[in-house]
């Protein structure tokens, strides 16, 4: 996913030179492509999270448009008051980059985890929120915030082995990634957002061989929500399961259940994520997920328990 993030923003800044990225000395080494080419625009904070928003709000406000690059757990909690009152209050047209999303960083611990920032940032007024699934995912949800006159923040995972959606999958402007979507009705539809589709797809797979019918919905923009696709959506199911590496309270489920509720849609709702805690466990990203009840079988194993139990 970082290899896609460059390249798209290679690719925008090469047609707009307005277009200036700013790091907080985590540019994982990609930063170096896009100093060779653009030595001018871009710039190194070191290890200034807040002062390098601050800086972003007054370059966007000044005709700017800075992509700012950093690890999603520093800005969108050690720079959260600078993010709400620089960024936000003023609409300013600044595009934040936060890596390692969820348990992506899963051999640091929770101290660089991102799993409360869906909680926290969807409170904030004018602030898009992306969460793409893929590296093409990355690269079209870059485009979306670059045509975005305001600010964005996109959820960005590490590498991926392959693309799940494949190189072709082009988003649509409603906001979610529907599979099978010929399929008009299922007992249960899997909710995910971010990398954690894998997981989710593989869960569908697991499922189906049981006999369960599964709906898969992949939501790449958070905020705005398409509450009415939505509610379309869970109109054709007996069960929704909401999957997400982040706390349950405030995150994917959350959305999910003031939307079900504030709509009296009457449907069983399970929430798969943090339990109002942080993740336990070290190791390789696959290991935390295991650990945290996240792996594809357990995801199954949730939803199989849900609809013996309808």
């Amino acid at each position: 996913m970082l290899k896609a993030y460059i390249a798209e923003l290679l690719e925008l800044a090469q047609n707009d030179d307005r277009i200036i990225h700013l790091l907080a000395d985590s540019g994982e080494g990609y930063d170096t492509l896009f100093k060779h080419s653009y030595p001018d625009r871009m710039f190194n904070f070191g290890i200034a999270e807040q002062n390098m928003l601050g800086a972003a709000a007054g370059l966007a406000l000044s005709g700017k448009i800075p992509f700012v690059f950093a690890q999603g757990a520093f800005l969108c909690y050690r720079a959260m008051e600078f993010m709400r009152n620089d960024i936000c209050l003023q609409n300013a047209n600044v595009k934040i980059v936060g890596s390692g999303s969820g348990l992506a960083l899963s051999s640091l611990g929770p101290s660089h985890h991102t799993t409360e920032d869906i909680s926290i940032l969807r409170a904030l007024p004018n602030l898009e929120i992306l969460s793409p699934a893929s590296p093409s995912q990355v690269k079209q949800c870059m485009l979306k915030a670059y045509e975005n006159i305001g600010p964005s923040y996109i959820r960005l995972g590490m590498s991926e082995t392959d693309d799940i959606l494949g190189s072709d999958h082009q988003i649509t402007d409603d906001g979610f990634d529907i599979f099978n979507e010929e399929q008009k009705r299922s007992e249960i539809m899997i909710l995910s957002t971010g990398p954690i589709l894998r997981n989710a797809a593989k869960a569908k797979i697991i499922l189906e061989s049981r006999g369960i019918s599964v709906k898969l919905v992949n939501v790449w923009r958070l905020k705005p929500f398409n509450e009415e696709l939505f509610l379309s959506l869970i109109d054709s199911c007996r069960i929704c399961l909401t999957v997400e590496e982040h706390n349950i309270h405030g995150g994917l489920g959350s959305i999910a259940a003031e939307i079900i509720a504030k709509n009296g849609c009457g449907k069983k709702l399970i929430t798969l994520g943090l339990n109002d805690r942080f993740a336990v466990g070290y190791g390789t990203y696959d290991e935390v997920r295991q650990q945290n009840g996240l792996s594809a079988e357990q995801i199954a194993e949730k939803a199989e328990e849900a609809n013996n139990n309808e």
